[in-house]
């Protein structure tokens, strides 16, 4: 597996001198693109049968090849090739193996392509496999949230704006807040890879090739929906590459949302949830300590995720058309990206389920922030008042409470009559936190069979 003395067998006619070992090692791939190794050998396959197809290889070159290369994926597999830095990178790995396995046959299978098309259709490749993980694992975050939003449909907690209570709602319409904020990142996914399901191969380096190739017949055998249109853009944007990062900013920020809220809801303040002990850790020097460290980190990686957006964008942003040995800095940007976003939602969908509500804390905090207040100030606009007058009554309402240290729906019909003598005893139907939720009995709404019939809506459409 070793390179000339003096120069790279694959490209190395045209120097007169070795390259600097330095250089080598800054400018070799592959450390981190082996990862691609099967999307390599599939890539390969598909072009040797596209060349025997049109009579540029015979078809035991082609069945040489197929079987070469069949036998590099057993040994990378089993950890038994040996990967050399010299070579720079997993296609010339890989070729130089075959040649070494079948003879000048093995030299043949690059005649119609360039490492520029190569690497283009295997990062589409790779990524595409990865979005299809990504997806699934996405689902199954989103099935543990349907499943408990099912199981919470009647648990009455306070809902929030500027973090004070505003109004009251149940437990299962939050969390079909966050459903609804994983949906769109799911179809984002889906449009993403869409998107980069067309084949570069057959592009070359730049301008396409003077041998008769079938572009649409390899891109077929690699289940692309077609070839590329341009042969300049198929070797030289990352924009797919972009696409995925932009939709991993997107999903980390939901994700990052909800791991406030855990974070929040877990500490003694609010205490409005239990984790189970798998998913937290404690501390070194204070042993009553049970830290959510798996939403903190999620929270955290988002700023990594964001970061990797901002590389790519910048790594394109000054590009001459056609490839540019910048490129080869979309890698690890993009494979990090891929590995964190499968970590975090493997991390959500295996805690999600698992999660413990404190009903009974949750419902003393619905209680304690007026959070019916709203309620008072509807029921006396359906009695006929203007809604700037009921608003005052209300607010005159929620102090003499605050004075005397309890609830609206504590207060006498005596004590709220003196704010306003249209209200009557009915107003308590509005008053309890049941009845607030229950009022909102309309499609979207809090109410308990709206959350039980927007779980049965989602997972209609997730089936």
């Amino acid at each position: 597996m070793s390179s000339d003395s003096s120069t790279n067998q694959q490209w190395g006619g045209r120097f007169a001198e070795p390259t600097d070992a330095f250089v080598q090692r800054f400018t070799a791939s592959v450390d981190f693109d082996q990862r691609m190794f099967r999307q390599d050998i599939a890539g390969s396959k598909a072009h040797a049968k596209m060349l025997a197809k049109v009579g540029v290889l015979t078809e035991e070159e082609c069945d040489q090849i197929h079987q070469g290369l069949t036998q590099i994926e057993g040994e990378i597999e089993r950890g038994e090739f040996a990967w050399s830095v010299e070579l720079e990178d997993v296609h010339m790995n890989i070729e130089a193996r075959l040649t070494q396995l079948i003879g000048i046959t093995g030299k043949k299978l690059h005649t119609g392509r360039s490492r520029n098309d190569q690497v283009a259709t295997d990062i589409r490749l790779y990524l595409r496999d990865e979005i299809d993980n990504i997806e699934q694992e996405l689902q199954r975050l989103q099935t543990g949230l349907l499943d408990l939003a099912e199981r919470e449909a009647e648990t009455i907690m306070p809902g929030f704006t500027h973090l004070q209570t505003a109004q009251p709602v149940t437990f299962g319409h939050h969390l079909l807040a966050w459903f609804e904020m994983l949906t769109r990142d799911a179809d984002r996914l889906r449009d993403c890879r869409k998107r980069l399901n067309q084949s570069p191969l057959g592009a070359a380096a730049l301008a396409g090739t003077s041998y008769p190739i079938d572009r649409a017949y390899s891109a077929e055998l690699l289940g692309f929906s077609k070839p590329t249109e341009n042969s300049l853009d198929s070797v030289s944007d990352r924009d797919f590459a972009i696409e995925f990062c932009a939709f991993s900013s997107l999903l980390l920020t939901h994700l990052s949302r909800a791991s406030e809220e855990l974070v929040l809801w877990t500490s003694a303040q609010f205490d409005f949830i239990e984790l189970p002990d798998r998913f937290c850790t404690g501390s070194s020097i204070m042993p009553q300590k049970k830290n959510p460290d798996v939403p903190e980190l999620v929270r955290g990686k988002t700023g990594r995720i964001n970061g990797h957006l901002i590389a790519l964008l910048t790594l394109m942003k000054s590009q001459p058309l056609a490839y540019n040995k910048d490129n080869q800095e979309d890698k690890e940007p993009l494979f990090d990206a891929i590995d964190t976003v499968k970590d975090c939602l493997r991390a959500f969908a295996d805690m999600i389920p698992a999660i413990r509500s404190k009903k009974d804390s949750m419902y003393e905090a619905a209680k304690r922030g007026y959070a019916t207040a709203t309620d008072l100030a509807d029921y006396l606009v359906c009695k006929g008042l203007p809604f700037r007058d009921a608003h005052e009554v209300v607010g005159r309402s929620v102090a003499f409470a605050l004075e005397k240290n309890v609830d609206l729906s504590e207060l006498t019909l005596e004590q709220l009559q003196q704010f306003s003598d249209i209200i009557s005893e009915d107003v308590f139907d509005v008053l309890t936190l049941e009845g607030s939720v229950a009022a909102r009995n309309h499609f979207g709404g809090t109410a308990p069979e709206q959350v039980k019939l927007a779980v049965k809506r989602a997972r209609e459409a997730l089936a």
